[in-house]
């Protein structure tokens, strides 16, 4: 007889959890939830964080006058974001300038347009691992996100073995 299911646990519950492991494993993706309230307005809407490696977190501002004002409140953010229980040790600051594609782009007429949206481009499965998946994202890559994660994760390692 098969062992009993764990008992069903409210979605919020799983988020929340979602959102310490995040924290705990320095999530790049946590930061970005918590950057408004870490970096305050202004500076969040001009800055952003961009990377997070080995417990460094770079952040670009799109323009000087934004770096420079980070770079007088480095001690502060810095403090904000261990606070706020990001495994940061260190913050790099650099000029970012945004891609053609990020200046001037609806972020909500990109979604609508985005290819894993099954209520657009519906659904299939996938011919590589047979998943359901948006026919969008089959369209895109041939295949589901997961496998083009794999197939990206794949080429990476080939590549640094051909160094």
């Amino acid at each position: 007889m098969p062992p009993e299911p764990a008992p069903v646990q409210p979605i919020s519950d799983c988020l929340e959890a979602l959102k310490r492991n995040w924290r705990q494993e320095g999530s790049l993706a946590a930061l970005w939830q918590d950057w408004p309230k870490l970096a305050g307005d202004p500076l969040s809407s001009h800055c952003q964080p961009l990377a997070l490696r080995s417990g460094t977190l770079i952040v670009g501002a799109k323009y000087p006058q934004w770096r420079q004002a980070l770079l007088y409140s480095k001690p502060q953010l810095l403090a904000a974001i261990r606070a706020a229980g990001h495994p940061v040790r260190d913050l790099r600051i650099q000029q970012h300038h945004p891609s053609a594609r990020e200046v001037g782009t609806d972020p909500l007429e990109e979604w609508k347009q985005h290819p894993s949206r099954i209520d657009v481009h519906g659904i299939a499965a996938c011919p590589r691992c047979g998943s359901p998946s948006p026919l969008g994202e089959m369209a895109q890559w041939g295949h589901c996100s997961f496998c083009r994660r794999i197939q990206l994760s794949e080429l990476s390692t080939q590549g640094d073995r051909d160094q």
